[in-house]
């Protein structure tokens, strides 16, 4: 009797994996996505780690090293999911200070903003090719000192074409902002004077980093300024036509310094880090809050893949 070859291949179990950075330590973590399981990837000192994404099918974490604020010596690394095969890929001076960091599988390229150096970048994954989409410092020289032209967190919209960065501001100062602009830069223009730049939100207490939930066209950040709008989650709709956008909403507080931000949309959950080195998840709109880990150090990036079960 012959076999049967068309049986399905089973496919293995998934399970929710989180990974984040340790700013002061300069660490990259792990655990389960319920805060067991915590491991220790890799150890660079002090470098300041900040911003971090996932290439899981390629098995690959990317992250941001600040480096010193005043100088130029800011860089971008890749390891495997293990913290093993540290690659740079952004060298020393390639960025000044670097912050948020994404990835975007299906072109190939890594976003990501630079704080001191007044921009948004990006690159091609294997840190090739890296150019400037926009240019906030107005003609200051760089490492900028106005804290209101410091680009910090970036979200990507690939559908429609966008990418977000937000601009922090001076500490607690009610000076942070949004703004989008077109992935494709307009004809003839540059990243300092392209006129295609959209404020979505400005007097904000210190927007941080930024996640996109595509499915629902939701716009999500942190922001580490003061309370009762500070150190907080909010959100708001992508889509409002101008003149009709309204505040955002509140959905997570009492954060001890919020900084990073991921979103499991499958799941209907986030999770985020403060500072104070605590991890924090809840569903999208605030309810179900849960503390997953305490005094892990300062911890700034996070992501959340789901990879194969043990």
């Amino acid at each position: 009797m012959e076999r049967n070859t068309n049986t399905p291949k089973r496919q293995p179990a998934l399970a929710g994996r989180l990974f984040f950075l340790d700013l002061s330590a300069g660490r990259v973590l792990s655990a389960n996505a319920d805060g067991t399981g915590l491991t220790t990837l890799v150890e660079e000192g002090r470098k300041l780690p900040d911003g971090l994404a996932i290439d899981i099918a390629a098995g690959h974490l990317y992250w941001t090293n600040m480096g010193n604020p005043k100088v130029n010596d800011g860089s971008i690394v890749r390891s495997d999911l293990d913290g093993a095969n540290l690659t740079t890929l952004v060298p020393a001076g390639g960025t000044f200070t670097p912050k948020q960091l994404q990835i975007q599988n299906s072109t190939g390229k890594l976003y990501w903003c630079d704080r001191e150096g007044m921009r948004v970048m990006r690159s091609n994954l294997d840190g090739s090719d890296i150019e400037t989409l926009a240019d906030t410092s107005r003609g200051d020289p760089r490492p900028g000192a106005d804290p209101t032209k410091w680009c910090v967190g970036i979200a990507v919209d690939i559908e429609k074409g966008k990418f977000y960065w937000t601009q922090k501001g001076g500490d607690n100062a009610g000076q942070g902002s949004i703004l989008r602009a077109n992935i494709m830069m307009p004809q003839g223009q540059t990243a300092a004077n392209r006129r295609d730049i959209e404020l979505l939100y400005d007097r904000l207490p210190e927007p941080i980093d930024l996640d996109i939930d595509p499915g629902a066209r939701v716009l999500y950040w942190t922001d580490r300024g003061d309370p009762p709008r500070g150190n907080t989650v909010n959100r708001a709709p992508l889509d409002v036509p101008a003149g009709e956008r309204c505040a955002p909403e509140i959905v997570f507080d009492h954060l001890m310094e919020g900084i990073g931000l991921a979103l499991d949309p499958k799941g209907g959950r986030m999770f985020v880090t403060d500072l104070g080195g605590s991890i924090y998840s809840a569903d999208l709109d605030g309810t179900n809050r849960q503390t997953l880990q305490i005094a892990l150090g300062n911890l700034s990036g996070i992501a959340y893949v789901d990879v194969p079960a043990a």
